[in-house]
């Protein structure tokens, strides 16, 4: 019989929590069970494994994501859009570093198609709209502002802008408003 109390969303938050604070690759349905000072049986009713523990704590830090981008976003446009969608990333990151972690985990097409991840991509094309990209330019962009989001942020996380001047909010500034011209000035396709 379950233990009265857990669930599936209970113990999804809780994997959340806990990856904010041990790490998400270190989240193990045994941790969470020793979390709960419960048997590890106990929670094969609610999730499947470590892996399917893994993936709900991908998709609730998703729709974590998605929801505060769409928030941030509403009623802006152009680099302001590009920047509130920049700053969710990289506050939710710092608020939340296993969530952050998490929401970047490789899952099968079908979990992914269903998944708050469209929204992000959708939300980041959205923002593209006000700088006039068409395909496939605009996939290529909607990759790169990805790439620097999230890169930027991990290299932050780990500690690799804290050694040297100026401090990393600056540098945050420059790299969105570098972004912002990279944009607006599109290069062109030359084919080689």
């Amino acid at each position: 019989m379950a233990r009265a109390g857990l669930t599936a969303e209970r113990l999804t938050r809780a994997g959340a929590d806990l990856a904010d604070e041990i790490g998400f690759e270190q989240v193990t349905v045994s941790e969470l069970a020793r979390r709960f000072d419960v048997k590890v049986a106990s929670l094969y009713s609610h999730v499947k494994n470590s892996h399917d523990l893994k993936t709900r704590i991908c998709l609730l830090a998703l729709e974590e994501l998605a929801d505060r981008g769409a928030t941030a976003l509403a009623g802006r446009a152009g680099k302001d859009a590009l920047t509130a969608l920049a700053d969710v990333y990289r506050d939710y990151a710092r608020e939340h570093p296993g969530r952050a972690t998490a929401a970047r985990m490789r899952l099968d097409p079908e979990t992914a198609a269903a998944s708050a991840g469209v929204r992000h991509a959708e939300m980041t094309r959205a923002i593209l709209r006000g700088y006039d990209l068409t395909e496939p330019d605009q996939t290529h962009a909607v990759r790169l502002l990805g790439s620097v989001f999230h890169g930027y942020v991990s290299l932050e996380a780990g500690g690799g802008f804290s050694h040297s001047a100026p401090d990393s909010d600056e540098t945050w500034v420059r790299v969105l408003d570098a972004l912002d011209a990279l944009l607006r000035n599109w290069p062109a396709r030359t084919d080689r």
